[in-house]
């Protein structure tokens, strides 16, 4: 019997989360993503529409590859820079 009571009041409990979770996502998506963003953060890079999901997920990577190299060529450029000074 008290087995029986803890599975459900762990349900109810659930329940109880399930629908708040609902609501609150509810809230949230109609508000949009672009409302969420902090003020300085960029948005977003446009994926070109057309395409499989690999093919966008190859872009995406090369994109990253691409933003690391070029951080860390502006890091060096910036440590050549203050060895100079």
């Amino acid at each position: 019997m008290k087995a029986m009571f803890g599975v459900m009041s762990l349900l109810v409990a659930l329940a109880i989360v399930g629908l708040i979770a609902a609501r609150q996502l509810k809230a949230v998506g109609h508000a949009g993503a672009a409302a969420s963003m902090p003020a300085g953060v960029p948005a977003p890079p446009a994926m070109s529409g057309s395409g499989s999901v690999r093919e966008q997920a190859v872009q995406l990577e090369n994109k990253i590859a691409n933003d690391a190299i070029n951080a860390m060529n502006r890091g060096a450029a910036s440590r050549a820079e203050a060895t100079e000074k």
